[in-house]
C-alpha cells in the first residue's frame, strides 16, 4: 500500500498490521511479494487533458490535486509492508495490469496464482481481479486486508461477485491453509 492511498483511505487500525502478517507469512513460504502502486510523470502526460467524458474518474482528483507524482512521498510504499527485495511496479490506471509491467513480471517469474489485497475493493481490487481472470491467473483474495470507503460495496463484492473469479478468504484462513 502506498502512503498516498493510505492517507486518502483512512483504513481501520487493524488493516496494516494484518496485511503485514499476511505478507510476512507469504515471504516465509516463498511467495514473491509484488507491490503495485500508481505514479505519474510531472504534468500527467499519462492522463487525459479533457475529463468531460468522465468527470468522476478516480485519477481526475489526483491530477487536480497534484497527487502521485513520481518520486513523491505519496508514491512510496508503507515501510511496514515493503522490504528490500520486494518487487515494486507502478501503473497509470485502476487495474494493476493496465499501464504496467505486472503481467510480464508475473509470467517471467512463472507465477500462475495471485494472492491479492488492497484498497479500494471497488477500484483496484475489482479491476485487477477481472483482468487477471481474463489473463487466466488463479487468485486468492484476502478479504480482511481489502477495504472500500463504502462497506456495502466491499461486502457485496466479496460475498457475491469476486468469489466467482477467485477464492475469497481471510488472512487467518490463508495462513492456516498454507503452513
Amino acid at each position: 500500500m502506498q502512503n498516498g492511498i493510505f492517507d486518502m483511505a483512512s483504513p481501520p487500525a487493524t488493516l496494516v498490521p494484518t496485511m503485514a502478517r499476511a505478507i510476512a507469512h507469504a515471504r516465509s513460504i516463498g511467495i514473491p511479494i509484488i507491490h503495485v502502486g500508481v505514479s505519474f510523470a510531472p504534468g500527467y502526460p499519462e492522463l487525459p487533458k479533457d475529463w468531460s467524458f468522465n468527470p468522476q474518474h478516480t485519477f481526475r482528483q489526483a491530477q487536480q490535486n497534484n497527487m502521485f507524482i513520481s518520486g513523491s512521498k505519496a508514491t512510496e510504499f508503507l515501510e511496514e509492508l515493503c522490504q528490500e527485495g520486494d518487487t515494486k511496479i507502478y501503473k497509470y490506471r485502476v487495474s494493476a495490469f493496465s499501464g504496467s509491467s505486472l503481467e510480464t513480471v508475473l509470467r517471467s517469474m512463472g507465477v500462475r496464482h495471485l494472492v491479492l489485497c488492497g484498497v479500494a475493493t471497488g477500484g483496484i481490487v475489482l479491476s485487477t481481479v477481472r483482468e487477471a481472470y481474463d489473463k487466466d491467473f488463479g487468485m486468492t483474495i484476502l478479504s480482511d486486508v481489502c477495504m472500500d470507503r463504502d462497506e456495502e460495496v466491499h461486502r457485496v463484492l466479496m460475498e457475491k461477485i469476486l468469489k466467482k473469479q477467485a477464492k475469497v478468504t481471510t488472512v487467518d484462513e490463508f495462513i492456516k491453509a498454507n503452513q
